[in-house]
């Protein structure tokens, strides 16, 4: 879940800071609560036993798909090469299934084994307003294809979907605003104005802004179940793809498996107060494992000290300075205020090792480095025409912010952090202006049950790394809870999304795919701090 770029390890970043200069979205309606979709009977002749899934065409419900080319993809992806392809047509609002027809891509890797299981897993993308085609390569560079097909499909409104809500607009001003005070008044304004134009224009082409949310999502992944003739499959979700799943186990659990989560993020507590408690324990994580390391301990002592006096110092006088970024020889004007010290931080435990020394140059009057890797992505050309804003803005600005008070956000900013400058705890880290971005994108408030905790006792994975800044690691008991056959595994010195750069984290979800109840953990015991950049 992510809404403003910033140095990343990996595309899958961005979830929860890069995605919108907004979000926003959501007319639910208690029809589409009150009824699991795979109630609804299959049409058409049924895959005979042996078809691979994906090659005959089916219809369940108000859904249909329809095998055929692959989904179209930012740049090629060669796990897509042997992949059966396809498109689901559903309704853009299940209440109305004679209504507006839309088009959602449908890509199925076959599993590595020459006899695979027939629970597939279903990978559910970040974002929210990330396409989960093109992350394809992610889970199958894990492996998580070994034993079981791996379908990937185009959540709506995301990059090869059909209609799809991107809004480019909104990536160019986040390009430009890294040369603007980041939470000023006037950026605000900018910022706002840019939420404002791309509505007008999905507006404009007759989409129903309303309908982009978890409860239709949800509704068009149980489409798809029912039309592939699938009797129960498996969710694997990351980041924001969490929060898509627990309400995917909530309205239709009958299809379920087992259920992944990866970088957790519980639709009953999503908000700013959840993203400041985030960034609290990632930073503390990783603050402690430099004072654990004695080189990084006596050549950065205090760190947390120097970050909080450096955000303090910036947001009083913010400092500007030039950098250039690779591929582009034209300087670029960067401005650093504590806010933008803060967004940069949450995503820079992705390149933990760098953060000591990094922070140390910014307090020697060195800012280039961290002014380079915080426009570094804002500015990148993959930056541009991949994120599904109206996505973004169907989830957050129906599903968060009616429920949760401005009183209640700034008090999350005040209780993490404290010392922060009043400015800097009014914006929550990935949520900029989200209030107001909200207010202008103007969609109906979903019903309160979106903020159900999910129940029942599904076999589930709740996986986090203890550098997640983004959707922190205590998210993991706190969702275990109420699902009582959860296995709570924290990865230790990874960022968010660990199956991204932890083999560990890869193991075990590969093995909790296959024994539910029991994945096997036992690398956890290996794992060893990183080392942190000594500079002289």
């Amino acid at each position: 879940m992510i809404r403003d770029h910033a140095p990343r390890r990996r595309r899958t970043e961005r979830r929860l800071q890069a995605t919108t200069s907004g979000i926003a979205t959501g007319l639910l309606v208690t029809g589409l609560l009150a009824g699991p979709a795979q109630a609804q009977s299959r049409t058409g002749p049924s895959p005979s036993p042996g078809t691979p899934i994906g090659t005959a065409a089916g219809a369940a419900g108000d859904a249909s798909y329809e095998p055929g080319g692959c989904p179209r993809t930012p740049e090629p992806v060669q796990a897509l090469d042997e992949a059966r392809c396809g498109t689901l047509t559903v309704p853009e609002n299940h209440t109305k299934p004679d209504g507006k027809k839309i088009k959602l891509g449908v890509a199925i890797v076959p599993a590595a084994s020459g006899t695979p299981k027939s629970d597939p897993i279903v990978w559910l993308a970040g974002g929210p307003g990330d396409d989960a085609v093109g992350e394809a390569k992610m889970a199958i560079d894990g492996h998580l294809n070994r034993d079981r097909d791996v379908i990937f499909m185009s959540q709506r409104g995301t990059y090869s979907a059909e209609p799809n809500v991107l809004c480019p607009n909104i990536d160019k001003f986040n390009a430009q605003s890294v040369g603007l005070v980041y939470d000023a008044p006037s950026t605000e304004r900018l910022h706002v104005a840019a939420t404002k134009a791309c509505r007008d224009q999905l507006a404009g082409r007759g989409i129903d802004l309303g309908t982009y949310n978890d409860t239709q999502s949800s509704a068009d992944y149980e489409g798809l179940r029912g039309a592939l003739g699938i009797k129960q499959w498996n969710l694997y979700g990351i980041s924001y793809g969490t929060h898509l799943a627990l309400v995917y186990m909530r309205l239709h659990p009958e299809g379920l498996r087992s259920v992944g989560l990866d970088g957790i993020l519980p639709p009953s507590k999503g908000g700013s107060a959840l993203t400041w408690s985030s960034a609290r324990q990632g930073w503390d994580a990783l603050f402690k494992a430099c004072a654990d390391q004695p080189a990084c301990n006596k050549r950065y002592p205090n760190l947390s000290a120097t970050f909080d006096r450096l955000v303090r110092g910036l947001e009083a006088r913010p400092v500007t300075t030039t950098v250039t970024l690779p591929g582009n020889d034209k300087p670029v004007k960067v401005v650093l205020d504590g806010g933008a010290l803060v967004n940069w931080m949450t995503s820079a435990t992705h390149i933990a090792t760098q953060v000591p020394a990094a922070l140390d140059e910014l307090a020697k009057g060195k800012p280039e480095r961290i002014a380079r890797q915080w426009a570094g992505g804002r500015l990148s050309p993959q930056a541009v025409g991949r994120v599904a804003h109206g996505l973004s803005y169907g989830v957050f600005c129906s599903e968060w912010i009616p429920y949760e008070t401005q009183e209640r956000a700034l008090r999350g900013g005040q209780e993490a952090f404290p010392s922060f400058p009043e400015s800097v705890q009014a914006q929550a880290p990935q949520l900029t202006f989200l209030r107001p971005d909200c207010q202008a994108w103007n969609v109906p408030a979903a019903p309160r049950s979106i903020r159900d905790v999910t129940r029942g006792d599904i076999p589930t994975l709740a996986m986090s790394g203890s550098f997640d800044s983004q959707t922190g690691a205590d998210n993991g008991p706190y969702v275990a809870r109420t699902l009582p056959r959860a296995k709570v595994v924290t990865i230790p010195y990874e960022p968010h999304v660990v199956f991204a750069t932890s083999k560990c984290a890869q193991e075990v979800a590969v093995t909790f795919f296959e024994a539910p109840d029991a994945p096997k953990t036992q690398c956890l015991k290996t794992l060893e701090p990183p080392e942190f950049e000594i500079t002289p």
